[in-house]
């Protein structure tokens, strides 16, 4: 008799439970450690100038994300930039600026190192995401303004306009070396 199991057709199987083991440790892992603002500036230009009156807010937000290894084992940081911007509709008059700079350290483990880049520029903003929200609606609120409840984020296409910018500026760069 054969320690081997057999399927009815004859050939090999593995035991199942091999098999669920191999997924377990294949399976990424992500712990947020801790999330912090590392800096934080909110004008309001409005209240500066003493003027009042009629507004209609045109809010612009620019996002920027970076992120690095920590001098720990599979500990990383991610930082979320946002600069936000709220104009009066028709005129370049300034209302409020917001510069936010969260950070969210990051424990991470099997991720192969060929995704760990888009893992870390998606994955990790997107966790922290609804801490950052909450934060720009508080500020904004308590700066005398309506709460600014952003939108959420697409992160994966910003990481993919990110990727097809970078490629756009090296095909210039090598048209330009070339010349």
């Amino acid at each position: 008799m054969s320690d081997e199991n057999t399927n009815p057709e004859g050939g090999a199987q593995q035991p199942a439970a091999q098999g669920a083991d191999a997924q377990k440790t294949a399976a990424p892992k992500m712990n947020v450690l801790t999330q912090f603002i590392r800096d934080m500036s909110f004008e309001n230009i409005l209240a500066q100038r003493g003027t009042g009156g009629e507004v209609t807010p045109d809010v612009q937000v620019a996002v920027n994300l970076d992120a690095k290894k920590r001098s720990q084992e599979h500990q990383f940081e991610v930082a979320t930039k946002l600069n936000i911007t709220s104009r009066n509709k028709g005129s370049e008059e300034n209302l409020f600026l917001l510069e936010l700079e969260y950070v969210g350290v990051f424990h991470i483990e099997n991720v192969p190192d060929d995704q760990m880049h888009p893992f870390l520029l998606i994955e990790c903003p997107r966790m922290v995401f609804p801490f950052v929200r909450r934060i720009v609606s508080d500020i904004t609120r308590d700066g005398g303004f309506p709460p600014l409840n952003l939108e959420t984020i697409d992160f994966v296409q910003l990481y993919r306009n990110e990727i097809m910018r970078r490629q756009a500026e090296a095909s210039k760069g090598d048209i330009k070396h070339d010349a």
